[in-house]
């Protein structure tokens, strides 16, 4: 197997085999955690826990364990492989984004970056097309490119927004206040907490927001339960801000609400943890009471525009693939609830109402549709898109006759897109140049079949005439759960990878949406190992199809996706040729008592819960499956020290019992980012690092 490697733009003189890159280095000694003595009784099975200490994240023993396992990361993937795979991954990215503009009033806002800006910078203009002035720059409240913004709100007409701030990757956020007109920001600040803002009061006084209560210790330990709605009054004191909406009853629920453009409605969402179905309640903006629509979780209910008293709705309800309804506040009761759009074959994952048309797009087979349709709900048209790949970022009001949209596939960079509903035509609006050729690359989709003979989606993108000989060096990536459906999408890090002769899998696993909300609760609580089959069945496809040996075969999974291949490996080891471990949930016996992993159960269920969840989750739980003395491929696991989404005490522990009970002669890397979290809003700096060190794991690993 041969491979191109570049340094600054230029290729390295002639061609360098894989074999060269695997000649793996002396590595210092895998460090060893101590054990305690902890165990605890899940309806009457004794289970050991001997590395529940590691679950204090910031006790000395757990920094040397970090500090231990960081020094051989940097002694196996340092060199100038590694430097000169950097070199090429940092000219790919070296390329110009551009948002698509979104309107409020006469208004428009979008955000660029240069190309290796850490952050993006957000604008804002009053003529789509030209540039505008500079409304936000991330870049300039660190050094390092750590503080990220983590969300944007706006007032209808657009003069002034919320915006919140994170530090190192933190889920939690302070929320500030921009007026958009002068560019300065307003005294109210709220601050930082788990928390958003819901929506703005129509007449630009103050905003809802909600959190959790503050406090609660660590990220192991922060209070997760009893989510509370604010309304915070410009110029006023945090202290004096309004308590909304709270439901100690049930401390579970979740909420958030939101305006109506018109001002004439407010609606409050009432969800459990990450559960998609929820609650709908709407009163007229003044109002005391609020009228339960709906008052069970059973489907989602998703309001995307009103015209008077009604409200057009996106639901699950009867239709697990989706259809929108038309509810007349005045007439609630579910009986006079009107179907525009029913529910096909396709799933429909959302619509916009522009002009007088709603513009919906539909997953075929994990791949997007965009289509058109009349008020009634009638078919209208079907909008051409350049080739097979995913539609996004749907920008457009009630108000506007066209509509902005993005479009990307595997070689096909993210697009943005103007389409005018008078013609009926669509045109370029941005579109990004890469150090690339698309044409020296393709893509096609296969199906595997799983252990229960289902069909599952497979996309396979590598460079044009390669020879199906099993030889192939292969990333398998997958994430199945969630109702996180995968589809073609573009990744200029990627291109690095598929330059060197490597070929990239997209599986489309149950527990996503691909085929709705059936498919998703085909991979979810009791049916989870349904996912880990999928998973399973695509790494045979691609052996039997050619494109890769077991040996050749690298899994890659973040977070839930990380849980994916750890359980994978650990139920067929000898299936895969290494390991990326990204993010992961690990421990599924403790996890919902780890900072906010209750948020989860709904997903995965809760061994303390029952007998029969316990039984089914300790079935595949990775940290409980690790078998003694077994050969495991290569793993690199990765995660962020400030990681309180998914609590790095999962990756440690996961790293103590397979370097406590593995074969001797696995490899296990263990890379943990400081000022780092789960992924959002890491700085691109931080990105290319860590893209640099994953290719060069799996150079030495599956390349060889």
């Amino acid at each position: 197997m041969k491979s191109r490697l570049y340094v600054g733009g230029t290729v390295l003189a002639g061609l360098i085999n894989f074999v060269a890159l695997a000649e793996a280095p002396q590595l210092p000694a895998l460090p060893q955690a101590k054990t305690v003595e902890q165990t605890d009784d899940f309806f009457g099975t004794q289970v050991a826990d001997p590395y529940r200490w590691m679950e204090q994240v910031d006790a000395p023993e757990v920094r040397a364990f970090i500090d231990a396992h960081n020094l051989r990361v940097r002694e196996f993937v340092d060199g100038a492989e590694r430097e000169a795979i950097k070199s090429r991954l940092t000219e790919l990215y070296n390329y110009p984004r551009q948002s698509p503009p979104a309107r409020r009033g006469e208004l428009a806002f979008y955000s660029t970056n240069t190309g290796l800006q850490n952050q993006s910078v957000n604008w804002v203009t009053e003529t789509i097309g030209q540039p505008g002035r500079v409304l936000l720059d991330a870049n300039k409240l660190s050094e390092d490119g750590t503080v990220s913004l983590s969300g944007a709100d706006y007032t209808v007409d657009g003069t002034l927004m919320t915006y919140q701030l994170a530090q190192s990757g933190s889920d939690h956020s302070e929320i500030r206040v921009k007026d958009v007109l002068t560019g300065q920001d307003l005294p109210d600040v709220i601050p930082p907490a788990r928390q958003g803002v819901s929506d703005w009061l129509p007449d630009k006084s103050g905003f809802y927001y909600g959190r959790f209560p503050t406090g609660g210790g660590d990220m192991q330990t922060e209070v997760a339960y009893g989510y509370q709605l604010f309304l915070h009054k410009l110029g006023t004191s945090t202290s004096d801000d309004t308590l909304v909406y709270e439901r100690p009853d049930d401390k579970e629920l979740s909420f958030g609400i939101s305006v109506t453009e018109d001002g004439k409605y407010e609606l409050l969402y009432l969800s459990r943890g990450t559960s998609r179905n929820n609650r709908l309640y709407v009163r007229e903006h003044g109002a005391a009471e609020w009228l339960k629509l709906v008052d069970e979780e059973v489907a989602s209910y998703r309001v995307i525009e009103n015209e008077g008293s009604t409200l057009y709705v996106l639901t699950t309800d009867g239709a697990p693939r989706k259809r929108l309804i038309a509810i007349d506040v005045s007439a609630p009761a579910k009986e006079n609830w009107k179907e525009l759009i029913g529910q096909t074959d396709d799933t429909l994952d959302s619509v916009t109402l522009v002009g007088d048309r709603f513009v919906a797009v539909y997953t075929k087979d994990a791949k997007n549709e965009l289509k058109l349709f009349k008020l009634d709900g009638a078919f209208d048209k079907q909008v051409e898109l350049p080739t097979v790949g995913a539609v996004g970022g749907i920008s457009g009001r009630k108000r506007d006759s066209d509509f902005y949209y993005t479009f990307t596939s595997f070689t096909y960079p993210s697009t943005s897109f103007r389409y005018d509903l008078k013609s009926g035509e669509s045109e370029v609006y941005f579109a990004p140049k890469v150090a690339f050729d698309p044409e020296e690359f393709e893509a096609t989709q296969i199906f595997a079949t799983s252990k229960d003979g289902t069909k599952v989606p497979l996309f396979v993108t590598h460079k044009k005439g390669i020879k199906l000989d099993g030889s192939n060096p292969t990333i398998l990536y997958g994430y199945g759960g969630f109702t996180v459906g995968q589809s073609p999408g573009f990744s200029a890090t990627r291109i690095a990878w598929l330059e060197q002769g490597g070929v990239f899998a997209l599986a489309c696993l149950r527990g996503g949406d691909e085929y709705g909300e059936a498919w998703h609760t085909a991979g979810m609580l009791e049916k989870k190992q349904n996912v880990f089959d999928d998973f399973h069945a695509c790494a045979e496809a691609l052996a039997a199809k050619g494109y890769a040996s077991s040996s050749r075969v690298a899994i890659q999974g973040g977070s839930n996706g990380g849980l994916l291949v750890a359980a994978c490996v650990t139920q067929r080891p000898e299936l895969y040729g290494a390991v990326v471990c990204q993010v992961p949930v690990i421990d599924m016996l403790r996890y919902h008592t780890l900072g906010i992993g209750r948020f989860w159960i709904p997903e995965y269920g809760n061994a303390q819960a029952s007998s029969d969840q316990f039984a089914f989750l300790y079935a595949y739980s990775p940290l409980h499956n690790i078998k003694p003395g077994a050969k495991y491929p290569p793993i690199l696991i990765t995660t962020g020290e400030g990681d309180n989404r998914v609590v790095p005490a999962h990756s440690f522990k996961f790293a103590a019992a397979l370097a406590a009970n593995a074969s001797p002669e696995n490899l296990l890397l263990m890379r943990v980012e400081p000022k780092a979290g789960h992924g959002g809003g890491k700085p691109v700096s931080k990105i290319l690092d860590e893209v640099a060190d994953v290719y060069s794991f799996l150079l030495k690993t599956v390349g060889k």
